[in-house]
């Protein structure tokens, strides 16, 4: 049975994707801050690691056949603060960077290093599809993106497989922007940011977990992968499908200026603005098949009737 650690495996991906990588018989790992290690019910291991203080669990990173490294702060929680940026910078390049120190200097059986990342590595686009080989944007998140993806992509000088996923917008009930979404449509409010005409490339919890899975055992997965559905939406019809199925026809559309949004979210306020259209090319390429390729679908199957 081979071992699968994963940082921020208490997240909203992180706790989905050990309980399927569990399911498939692989023995699970979590990295957390948290002091102490402890066992859950469902037999998932917690392990001690704080970068910011060089602590590492060496038994539990010993144990590694796989690493999942999906650790940040939440880019989505508050205001991007001249602090909160920091935070969100360092937490993914100090977290990737210590795993490399730690995997050069000590003795390990790490076969492949998964790394998340993110789609606003790229500049806001309408028009095309973006790529893989098409440059970062210069913006803050486009530089954090950049920087997070080569300090893992040095992996690779140590001989493991490196996967990196540039994952959309994750549509998912439990966490993300939908739960944020969905409380005015209960007073029967449907948000929408600015005109609504920006795009988003998103993808549903269910198929990002099948696809992290599949980065641990297709060992002739490699590089670059914009995770994503072929199928991007703009701001307004997402919102919309996510009303239609929650209210039916019963909602009022609102829509948020953006000077509105500028001005008491800043930066972040700025992001939700941005058109983000990429390809799902590469992906299709390796077989990959979505279970929710539409948002139609997607919004039905997380809040439709069961």
């Amino acid at each position: 049975m081979q071992t699968v650690l994963i940082t921020g495996g208490t997240g909203m991906i992180g706790s989905a994707l050990a309980l399927f990588l569990q399911e498939e018989g692989y023995r699970i790992i979590v990295l957390t801050r948290k002091t102490g290690n402890f066992e859950r019910k469902d037999g998932i291991r917690y392990a001690k690691w704080d970068p910011r203080n060089n602590e590492m669990d060496m038994e539990a990173l010993g144990e590694a056949d796989h690493i999942v490294h999906l650790a940040g702060a939440n880019i989505g929680r508050g205001k991007w603060t001249r602090e909160k940026k920091k935070e969100i910078r360092d937490s993914r390049i100090t977290g990737t960077r210590f795993l490399m120190e730690l995997l050069s200097r000590f003795p390990n059986k790490v076969i492949s290093f998964i790394s998340a990342s993110a789609t606003g590595y790229y500049r806001p686009n309408e028009d095309l599809f973006l790529k893989e080989m098409d440059a970062a944007s210069g913006d803050f998140l486009g530089e954090v993106c950049a920087s997070w993806e080569a300090e893992a992509q040095r992996m690779a000088t140590l001989g493991k497989r490196v996967v990196i996923l540039r994952t959309g917008i994750v549509l998912s009930a439990t966490g993300g922007m939908l739960p944020a979404l969905v409380q005015p449509l209960k007073l029967g409010i449907a948000a929408v940011p600015g005109t609504g005409q920006q795009w988003i490339s998103w993808i549903h919890i269910r198929d990002l977990v099948r696809l992290y899975a599949t980065a641990v055992n297709n060992i002739h997965l490699n590089g670059i992968i914009n995770a994503v559905t072929p199928f991007p939406v703009t701001q307004l019809q997402l919102v919309t499908h996510l009303a239609h199925v929650i209210k039916g026809k019963y909602y009022l559309p609102f829509y948020c200026p953006a000077f509105f949004l500028r001005l008491f979210m800043g930066e972040k306020g700025a992001e939700l603005l941005k058109s983000s259209k990429v390809s799902a090319e590469k992906l299709l390429q390796t077989g990959f098949e979505f279970s929710f390729p539409t948002v139609e679908g997607a919004m039905e199957d997380l809040y439709g009737r069961k």
